[in-house]
């Protein structure tokens, strides 16, 4: 994500609105963002952080940075780099502190306060976005530069924030004419608009999707524990007295599916997910979709794009959308074959157990655990006792993280949490120089944004002179008070993709912030968390952190072996389904800006029934009305990034093996290569 336009790609939030709306009386609001924050690595104070606080201080951001790049804009001194790329980078520095933050907790730990902000502030974002990229001075400013770069002298990383910046305000519309310039930010405006309702209707729409059932005979198959988790849920929310909630997670496939025995629970949870953004009421996203699809491609046609697909990778590594869809369709025949097959395997099962029906993707989980169960001796429950949360990500994550970078992690009470359920750790190099600050949100709540992500609270650059302080958030169910706080191996292997982000972020060493840690192509991005998710079954590694939570002893060496000998069960659906979703996020964004506005569960039966999956019992990871990375997330036509990168994994492992494993000096070459 490039620098200067942080606040517009974050903010495609909302609609556009004069920047003359701004007011002058919010330059001199004095702002508890104005400047850095006091406390370690400049963390926000969360103890004088009001909602309230961020408004004003949005406003104040945006004026600030409109004023700095209109003076860039302005300057009658020739253009150099300096002057112009250096002072852009460091433009927006208020703004950025205040955003960063903000769009943290409307992610994590939103309310009616910050949404009504997001909704009024990002029209505003939109439009200063707008008023950067489209700017005809500073666009020619930045061209002579680059016009004459091989001549300026300039240093690889200031070749490369040239080339970027330029390429940048191109590719984004800086050779439009006026008129097509303000097209474009109308569009613009409409769909940061659009952006924004369908993530607040998603996260609203999950909340109400969530299972609520009256017996606990229903729930037969839960641990004790995941029970108490369920009824404290139904307290939480005031629910009547012998009432559990099953909350849904942001994807199809449900938790519990793999442990529910009885058939109409399961049947209900799965309905509840498939089906909670598309009820006809306040949070159905049908509507949003249908126009956000209309409105990229008219953008994508605008920008000389014959659809928004090929917009989107034009700046990838795929390069085309048929690299892309070429990629997966590969994938196709040899995947089918392995859904035909095991629904073949599961159907047999349901059979030789009595059951009277062939399985649906509600049943799939749960005879899936079934037949793991029979062909290896192994499931869940054997598994879970050994992953204590704490126990994981100290001794697993940052384990691994010192043997391959040396680095260490000291929990820190002193700095301020924006929810009880957040711990923060500082992160030293090897030396005991400091390097970060490291946040950890786990629990799911239903303020909080479905899946799991990395992000910021300060970037790292050696131009502002500031260090990382990174964030990891997920969305395991938290445990009923007095119950072990265990994980599934899924969020334990989770925890260790997304710190693969924070290490990204976090050994950053870059001096300009717009090509600092995680600003890289989309289909890039993936590569460190992926490629991290590998040491999470290293002998040493997993010795370290999988103890029992009771008695501490190591996990049996007979069990380590049934779950390496397990690790390529069941993939016909746990790649079919990811695979199903990159295709159709490929389908809704290769259509042109002539195809008619589509019924949306329509298209998507059509588009995903051509694609030769047996998407009958392998559903996509994401339905569409539910699909918030490509609708909400930043991955429009980008999903496939996932299955790119898992290839780089692969031969970056492959290479980790040929040469020593895990060792420090192979994670000293990694970082400084890849990292």
């Amino acid at each position: 994500m490039r620098h200067f336009a942080l606040v517009s790609l974050a903010a495609l939030a909302a609609s556009v609105s004069p920047l003359a709306a701004v007011s002058a009386s919010a330059q001199a609001s004095g702002s508890i963002f104005a400047e850095a924050s006091t406390l370690p690595f400049h963390a926000p104070d969360f103890t004088r952080i009001k909602d309230t606080d961020y408004q004003p201080a949005i406003l104040e951001g945006i004026a600030k940075q409109q004023a700095e790049v209109d003076a860039i804009a302005d300057n009658p001194a020739a253009p150099t780099f300096d002057n112009t790329i250096v002072a852009l980078e460091r433009s927006g520095q208020m703004l950025t502190r205040v955003y960063n933050v903000f769009s943290a907790l409307t992610s994590a730990n939103t309310n009616d306060v910050l949404d009504k902000i997001d909704s009024e502030t990002a029209p505003k974002l939109a439009a200063l976005s707008d008023s950067i990229t489209l700017n005809p001075k500073l666009f020619a400013r930045i061209k002579a530069l680059y016009d004459q770069r091989a001549t300026l002298g300039l240093e690889p990383d200031q070749l490369q924030v040239l080339t970027l910046t330029y390429e940048d305000m191109v590719r984004n519309g800086a050779l439009l004419s006026p008129a097509d310039k303000a097209a474009l930010t109308a569009l613009n405006g409409k769909l940061s608009t659009l952006q924004t309702d369908f993530g607040q209707k998603l996260t609203a729409g999950t909340k109400d999707g969530a299972l609520v059932v009256k017996s606990k005979a229903a729930l037969a198959g839960l641990s004790e524990g995941e029970i108490a988790t369920a009824a404290k849920m139904a307290a939480d929310r005031k629910l009547p007295r012998g009432s559990y909630v099953i909350a849904l997670q942001n994807t199809t496939q449900q938790p519990a599916l793999a442990s529910l025995s009885n058939r109409a629970t399961r049947q209900a949870l799965f309905a509840k997910s498939w089906t909670r953004s598309e009820r006809g009421d306040a949070n159905d996203t049908r509507k949003i979709i249908q126009e956000l699809v209309q409105l990229r491609a008219q953008k994508a046609k605008l920008l000389g794009f014959p659809d928004y697909a090929s917009f989107s990778l034009s700046d990838q590594m795929a390069k085309t959308r048929d690299n892309a869809t070429g990629f997966l369709t590969r994938m196709v025949p040899a995947l089918a074959k392995a859904q035909r097959r095991d629904a073949a395997a599961l159907d047999t099962l349901i059979k030789a157990k009595g059951g009277k029906f062939a399985v649906t993707p509600a049943d799939w989980d749960y005879y899936s655990e079934q037949l793991r169960k029979a062909r290896f001796d192994l499931d869940e429950g054997q598994v879970k006792p050994y992953l204590e949360i704490t126990n994981v990500l100290e001794k697993g994550v940052f384990f691994a993280a010192g043997q391959l970078y040396g680095l260490s992690f000291t929990k820190r009470t002193d700095i301020p949490v924006y929810h009880p359920d957040v711990t923060v750790y500082q992160v030293n190099e090897a030396d005991g120089t400091e390097l970060a600050l490291f946040y950890f949100d786990p629990w799911k709540r239903d303020n909080k944004q479905g899946g799991a992500w990395m992000s910021n609270f300060v970037d790292q650059t050696t131009l502002l002179g500031t260090k990382p302080v990174v964030f990891n958030v997920l969305n395991a169910a938290k445990p009923a008070d007095g119950q072990p706080k265990l994980v599934s191996w899924d969020i334990a292997e989770t925890m260790f993709h997304e710190f693969g982000h924070a290490l990204h972020g976090m050994l950053s060493n870059q001096r300009y912030p717009s090509i600092a840690g995680t600003n890289t192509a989309r289909d890039f991005v993936e590569f460190p968390s992926q490629f991290n998710e590998n040491w999470m079954t290293e002998p040493a590694v997993l010795a370290n952190f999988a103890k029992h939570y009771q008695t501490g002893a190591p996990m049996p060496a007979d069990l380590v072996a049934k779950l390496k000998k397990a690790s390529t069960f069941n993939q016909g659906y746990e790649l079919g389904e990811v695979v199903t979703a990159a295709l159709l996020d490929l389908k809704w964004h290769s259509l042109p800006a002539s195809a008619p506005k589509q019924d949306v569960l329509g298209f998507e039966t059509r588009a995903l029934g051509t694609s030769g999956l047996d998407v009958k019992h392998v559903p996509s990871r994401y339905h569409t009305p539910y699909f918030r990375h490509i609708w909400g997330g930043g991955y429009a036509a980008g999903y496939y990034a996932y299955s790119w990168t898992e290839m780089l994994d692969h031969d970056a492992f492959q290479w980790f093996k040929d040469n020593g494993g895990m060792t420090r000096a192979n994670g000293q070459r990694f970082r400084d290569m890849v990292l």
